[in-house]
């Protein structure tokens, strides 16, 4: 196999270079003056078993149009195969006409990866997982669930006074595989969304009085809902507030919300490089994705991988 890397999350791509014992491939990945992107992979990948990482992770359309252009390179280098490795799938919430002449950038963003010549693509904990069915090509849906359990499980040892919420009903299939596994009651937060970066919270559904509570969501970018969740969830009696999150893209906005509110800590993996700050801990998914990547490239079940 070879493993190329783009400029999305360096630091990922070596971290499961590492866990595969394999070294990333020598590609060169510049930019012209005018901003166009210029990629050249440096070794010889004909006929080779190809993955590319690359998050399409802010800013998102750079990273995606990177990620095409490596992809041409290697389709175009006669690589036998192409798997994009994408742990953080941008515009996945794009995923329906919510409103009149708006588009499915969700499945153009499909489109675009299976013209350019993607033959499979590995990714993480999608925001919509029927974005799934938006490709004609395999998809290897992996849940950072198995990344991060082990971490929660170090942190709430007695989960008898844990309960998982999660901060909508949308998320409710979510919160249940946790609590499941963590064997913690489950509660709801319903939500009212003002605009894309405030949030309303209205009313829990469940029991968090005098209890743990363990908020569990896809992603947060302006950390708006965990942060209006955890304000009614402190209302309603919740003794101490975490956040578990697969996916954490935080900006000035998010640190500052989170630094302010009361949650004590947001639980993340590390699938974009923002997911760092205070009271911010990532946990890596670079060996999840390093055992996905050998057993995709040995023609091997992953199936196993959904376990906890």
């Amino acid at each position: 196999m070879k493993l190329i890397s783009g400029t999305a999350h360096r630091s990922l791509a070596e971290k499961i270079a590492e866990s595969l014992g394999q070294p990333l491939a020598d590609v060169q990945v510049t930019a012209f003056p005018d901003g166009e992107t210029f990629v050249k992979i440096n070794e010889n990948i004909r006929g080779e078993d190809v993955f590319i990482l690359q998050p399409t992770c802010p800013p998102t359309n750079h990273n995606i149009m990177e990620l095409l252009i490596m992809v041409d390179a290697a389709r175009r280098a006669s690589a036998e195969r192409i798997t994009a490795v994408i742990p953080f799938f941008g515009y996945a919430r794009q995923d329906r006409k919510d409103q009149p002449r708006v588009p499915i950038t969700a499945k153009l963003v499909a489109n675009l990866l299976t013209s350019s010549g993607v033959n499979r693509v590995l990714t993480m904990d999608l925001h919509a997982p029927q974005i799934q069915g938006f490709f004609d090509i395999p998809v290897d849906h992996l849940y950072a669930k198995s990344a991060l359990i082990g971490h929660l499980r170090k942190r709430h040892p007695d989960t008898s006074n844990l309960t998982v919420v999660s901060p909508d009903v949308g998320g409710v299939k979510m919160a249940r595989a946790y609590a499941d596994a963590l064997g913690a009651e489950l509660a709801i937060v319903a939500k009212h969304r003002i605009s894309a970066t405030r949030v309303e919270a209205m009313n829990v559904i469940g029991e968090v009085n005098g209890r743990d509570v363990l908020l569990v969501d896809d992603m947060t970018e302006t950390a708006g809902t965990l942060t209006a969740a955890t304000g009614i969830l402190k209302k309603h009696g919740a003794n101490r507030v975490f956040a578990g999150v697969s996916h954490a893209i935080l900006g000035d906005i998010a640190h500052k919300r989170i630094s302010e509110s009361e949650i004590e800590e947001v639980i993340t993996t590390n699938s974009t490089p923002q997911a760092v700050g205070p009271k911010v801990e990532a946990v890596s998914i670079a060996p999840l994705l390093g055992e996905a990547i050998r057993r995709i490239s040995g023609g091997q079940s992953v199936t196993s991988l959904f376990q906890v």
